[in-house]
């Protein structure tokens, strides 16, 4: 008797071979990968920004062109809109998009000459920067054993950075006095918003863009604190960031400024006939004076 091989596979079986092969399976299924391993010119990209389930897809798009750019590289909206097919108004709205999820952060600072520029940073991964990785390095490595007993003193934590607000076009002292003025006055109404001074700082100026879009202190204050969630607030001022981004109303349109009334003259009584007339000065009336 000959030993029979168990490996091998029935007619039936090859005459099935051609479904179950993977091409064919892979058509079926999806999309099938054909990726080759890059080795110059190329960015690492996160997951959670190419399968990012709130942006949309400019914003992403966005993102990983920005990510590839090198340091210095321009991303006002002049240049992106005169690189990409999409316009301006497709385009601020995708940056904005990126700074309410923290991928992108815009601060006003002052130069040497007293200039006020915009400074954009780029973040792969939000909260986090890269500052955190070194830290992460260093303590990787052995100390040397310290030579003195003292106790060291435990370093506190990093303080992760809130998300980016919107700027206001003319930030007037004037604004952002009233801006902050409104930041203070939240924990009367929910003891919950409690601020620091520099949280106050650093939402100050979205407070100022919003009181920029003809809304009065108190709606601003209205909108921050309406239907807050129940449970326990342990960054208040993240959730504030969050609202002034996110809820952004647009600009009121322009109003051309209403002419001033006409002048309006006492009333004068005529030196010759006594009849009473409109003049800046007492004379005599234009009947009396032809």
């Amino acid at each position: 008797m000959g030993i029979q091989n168990t490996s091998a596979r029935t007619s039936s079986q090859s005459r099935k071979g051609a479904e179950n092969h993977p091409l064919t399976r892979a058509r079926v299924a999806g999309v099938v990968h054909d990726n080759v391993r890059h080795t110059t010119r190329f960015t690492v990209v996160g997951n959670h920004l190419a399968q990012h389930t709130a942006l949309s897809l400019l914003a992403i798009g966005l993102a990983v062109h920005i990510q590839s750019l090198p340091g210095g590289a321009p991303i006002d909206i002049k240049t992106l809109a005169a690189r990409f097919p999409e316009g301006t108004t497709r385009i601020a709205a995708g940056l904005r998009e990126l700074e309410v999820h923290g991928y992108l952060r815009r601060t006003r600072e002052r130069t040497g000459n007293g200039r006020m520029v915009t400074r954009t940073v780029s973040c792969n991964q939000p909260g986090r920067t890269g500052g955190d990785e070194e830290e992460s390095g260093k303590a990787s490595k052995p100390k040397p054993a310290p030579h003195r007993t003292e106790p060291k003193h435990r370093a506190e934590p990093k303080r992760r950075a809130l998300p980016a607000v919107p700027q206001p076009a003319y930030p007037a002292p004037d604004l952002l006095a009233t801006a902050l003025g409104v930041l203070a006055g939240l924990h009367r109404e929910d003891p919950r918003l409690h601020l620091s001074a520099t949280d106050a700082d650093h939402l100050a100026p979205g407070v100022a863009a919003w009181l920029e879009r003809d809304l009065t202190p108190d709606a601003v204050r209205r909108v921050l604190t309406f239907d807050l969630p129940t449970e326990p607030l342990h960054r208040p001022a993240a959730l504030l960031a969050h609202r002034l981004s996110a809820q952004l109303p647009p600009l009121p349109p322009f109003r051309t400024p209403a002419e001033p009334p006409a002048a309006r003259h006492p009333l004068q009584n005529c030196d010759l006939c006594d009849h009473a007339y409109r003049a800046p000065e007492p004379g005599t009336c234009g009947t009396c004076s032809s």
